[in-house]
C-alpha cells in the first residue's frame, strides 16, 4: 500500500492538457502515416504513440500513480500490450493467423 496521503487531483488544467496532448498525438500519427506512406517499419513509432498515450491516459484520468502498487504494474504491462501487438501483427502477421487458424 502506499503511504502517501495525496488525494485525487480536482483540477481541471492537467485535465485538459492531456486531452490537448492526446488530440496532438492522434493528429500527429494520422500525418506520421500519411507522410511516410504503409512501410512495415512506420508501426515502430506508432506503437510508441500508441504507449504513450495510453500512458497520459492512466495517468492523468485513472490516476494510476495514485493506485496500489500492484495494480499499477498490472496496467503498465497491458499498456504494453496494445502497441506490442500492432507490431507483431504487422510483422508477423500470416504466422500469428496460421497459429490461431481451424485445422
Amino acid at each position: 500500500m502506499r503511504t502517501d496521503s495525496s488525494a485525487p487531483s480536482t483540477a481541471l488544467l492537467p485535465l485538459g492538457l492531456a486531452w490537448l496532448f492526446l488530440v496532438a498525438m492522434t493528429v500527429f500519427s494520422l500525418w506520421l502515416v500519411r507522410w511516410l506512406g504503409p512501410a512495415s517499419w512506420v508501426q515502430l513509432p506508432l506503437a510508441a504513440i500508441i504507449w504513450l498515450k495510453g500512458w497520459v491516459v492512466a495517468r492523468y484520468f485513472i490516476e494510476s500513480h495514485q493506485t496500489h502498487p500492484f495494480i499499477a504494474w498490472v496496467i503498465r504491462i497491458f499498456l504494453l500490450g496494445v502497441p506490442l501487438a500492432l507490431v507483431l501483427t504487422t510483422w508477423f502477421g500470416p504466422q500469428l493467423a496460421g497459429l490461431t487458424a481451424a485445422r
